[in-house]
């Protein structure tokens, strides 16, 4: 399990664009909590903390803890806005988490064994079709990551979301969707200038030489 990550942020008072511009000014960002059976909150945390979390995968996808004046909330990242150019967070969306009630969340997926893939030694490359995946669970199940085991792919092999080993209590969303839901995950295909060709060209040379 990665680390648990813990903000602290203040109530916001003033709203709208050109306070939002203030607030970043002074090194603040801007955010609202939402969900469960409370109102949504407007709030801001420091910028600097922001962007150390901003750095850790696992802030996109497990429970932050948000101490809000004293008042502590477990919270999942819903939506982040950058600025365009600069890259720097402008805002955050965080969903408040019940133990109780499952969430619904985007989880980074790990490949494993790549260079050691069958399909990559044949002569093929490695082709991602998506790097995350939506699953939906408790709060206490929330895996930190989801492994994609390349190892034994074959050149034109795939990877579908039915192929991946999912954790206890822990489901995909788009499976649940019924057929014609098993999306493509990752896959082996041919490359320009693969086995066959090197070993000819090997072989050339060896003729040459002769």
């Amino acid at each position: 399990m990665s680390e648990a990550i813990a903000l602290s942020a203040v109530v916001r008072k003033d709203v709208g664009k050109g306070a939002s511009r203030r607030l970043r000014r002074a090194e603040r960002v801007p955010a609202v909590i939402y969900g469960g059976e409370q109102e949504p909150a407007q709030i801001t945390l420091e910028a600097r903390a922001i962007r150390k979390a901003l750095e850790s995968e696992s802030f996109y996808s497990q429970i932050v803890t948000l101490d809000v004046e004293g008042a502590s909330q477990q919270v999942i990242l819903k939506d982040l806005q950058r600025h365009p150019a600069k890259d720097f967070a402008m805002h955050l969306d965080f969903l408040r988490v019940d133990a109780a009630h499952a969430v619904t969340t985007h989880i980074p997926l790990h490949f494993l064994n790549e260079d050691s893939c069958v399909g990559v030694k044949a002569g093929g490359a490695i082709t991602h079709a998506r790097v995350e995946v939506e699953v939906k669970c408790l709060p206490a199940d929330l895996p930190e990551f989801i492994e994609v085991d390349m190892a034994d792919v074959e050149l034109g092999g795939h990877i579908h979301l039915t192929d991946l080993t999912m954790p206890a209590g822990v489901e995909l969303v788009a499976l649940q969707q019924g057929e014609g839901h098993d999306l493509d995950v990752a896959s082996v295909q041919s490359t320009r200038g693969g086995k066959e060709e090197a070993e000819e060209a090997a072989s050339e040379e060896e003729g040459g030489e002769e």
